[in-house]
């Protein structure tokens, strides 16, 4: 088989995500003056700019994580969910130290196919089911 055969063969199936998403909660607290000392709009455009070969980011409205704000969940990509990779869900990213080392996981492969750094153990929770679904619903 050819070098090129192997990766297309390797290449997720039509419709599938191919890329980590990184959902940025910019609802009624993350992203806003609610939330001070960061600058809301350059995290989001660094995340969007560091990662447009790597990953979708998308701005949502409230993930009813507000005790955790600002609030990103990474997803896995459809190769990190085969690979056993689950969304994680990191708060209190107020920094854009803390979004260089997330924007650092996702380009090594992020959820199922790279170690989280054990600095963003710092930042991870479990939101309750009812918000989970929020997300995936």
């Amino acid at each position: 088989m050819s070098r090129r055969s192997r990766e297309k063969a390797a290449a997720p199936a039509a419709g599938a995500a191919a890329r980590c998403t990184v959902t940025v909660c910019r609802g009624c607290c993350c992203g806003t003056p609610k939330i001070p000392r960061i600058d809301h709009a350059a995290q989001l455009t660094g995340l969007r700019a560091a990662l447009a070969t790597t990953a979708t980011v998308r701005p949502v409205g409230c993930l009813d994580a507000c005790e955790h704000g600002n609030v990103i969940v990474v997803q896995p990509s459809a190769q990190g969910r085969k690979a056993g990779g689950r969304p994680v869900w990191l708060g209190l990213v107020n920094d854009l130290d803390a979004s260089a080392d997330i924007t650092a996981w996702i380009e090594a492969g992020g959820p199922g196919l790279a170690d989280m750094p054990a600095i963003l153990d710092l930042y991870a929770f479990n939101p309750s089911r009812r918000i989970r679904d929020q997300l995936d619903g």
